[in-house]
């Protein structure tokens, strides 16, 4: 009986999701179809896998809706947050690389540890201060990107129009005090499979 209303909720949110992609776009609410460098046909794709992937790591745990983020990005499935022992890490992996359409799978999941206040905070403030710098400058599109921080280091998923774009992307988070890493999967337009005309 769960199931099938869980899996009522999961087709509703479908619904829902399909009709705000014009509108309120895959990167969230204010990102216009027109700012997104990706097909529309890439982007439904996307957000199917997205909604797909969601769901089935919800039903795998209820727990996973808060510790565990994923994106989805060309096919590309980029998973982020935190879990309790490696082998949750690998069931999450396999289940990722299970989703139809998948084209690669980025594990950047950590193993929790003891919650550490000062460290969650210093983490969301270079979150905060990266997304800042990225909005200030004219020459990024701040909204085609995803910023996790975690242990100091900056995890960035996202498209830049440009190979100068990714660069400049890149060096903000470099540049930002106590930074310890920037992992950055950052896609190029060109390197696409179906871009806009």
């Amino acid at each position: 009986m769960k199931i099938k209303i869980l899996l009522i909720i999961f087709l509703c949110l479908i619904n829902v999701s399909c009709v705000g992609v014009s509108s309120s776009g895959i990167f969230g609410t204010g990102v216009s179809v027109a700012l997104d460098p990706r097909s529309v046909g890439t982007q439904i794709d996307d957000s199917i896998m997205q909604k797909n992937l969601s769901a089935r790591v919800i039903l795998m745990d209820k727990k996973y809706l808060l510790s565990v983020k994923s994106k989805v990005l060309d096919g590309r499935i980029f998973m982020t947050g935190k879990v309790e022992n490696p082998e949750e890490k690998l069931k999450l992996t396999k289940l990722a690389w299970e989703t139809d359409g998948v084209r690669s799978v980025r594990n950047d999941i950590k193993i929790k540890e003891e919650f550490n206040f000062k460290q969650s905070a210093k983490d969301l403030l270079i979150t905060s201060q990266l997304r800042t710098a990225l909005i200030l400058d004219k020459n990024i599109k701040a909204t085609n990107y995803q910023i996790d921080t975690y242990k100091k280091k900056i995890y960035i998923y996202g498209i830049a129009i440009t190979l100068e774009e990714k660069k400049k992307v890149v060096k903000e988070a470099e540049e930002i005090l106590d930074v310890e890493d920037v992992i950055a999967s950052i896609l190029i337009v060109d390197d696409l499979r179906i871009q806009k005309d």
